[in-house]
């Protein structure tokens, strides 16, 4: 499968932003699809997952409550609405897709995903 993601951009601490990240090539909802982030000099980290029916969603603790990841598998897109957005959000975001069976505590781990999307740069000024 191929992903596209889109949506980065400059934006002041406290604003929001909305990425999006369009897949094609295969059946969408074989995937668990994830968002990932790396910052300059950091690992690629973990940030969000949706189940293939987008009915179990995991975050990362520093997210929690203002970050929201969703998908539309009419359009074979996922989305990461990005709320009060501070300064350490600042990253290049990655989309990812996995077809591991279950939705398991393994979504976290950058290593369970089959399909990359190319990065959308985040920058969140202070």
């Amino acid at each position: 499968v191929q992903l596209q993601a889109s949506g980065g951009g400059l934006v002041q601490a406290g604003e929001s932003l909305r990425l999006s990240c369009a897949a094609s090539g295969r059946t969408f909802t074989r995937y668990h699809m994830a968002w990932f982030r790396q910052a300059p000099g950091k690992e690629r980290d973990f940030v969000a997952a949706i189940s293939w029916d987008g009915a179990i969603t995991d975050y990362k603790d520093s997210v929690k409550g203002r970050f929201t990841i969703s998908r539309d598998n009419a359009k074979n897109t996922v989305y990461l609405q990005m709320n009060s957005l501070k300064a350490e959000d600042t990253a290049a975001y990655y989309c990812a897709a996995t077809a591991l069976g279950r939705f398991t505590a393994s979504v976290r781990s950058a290593g369970v995903y089959d399909y990359w999307g190319q990065g959308t740069l985040v920058t969140v000024s202070s």
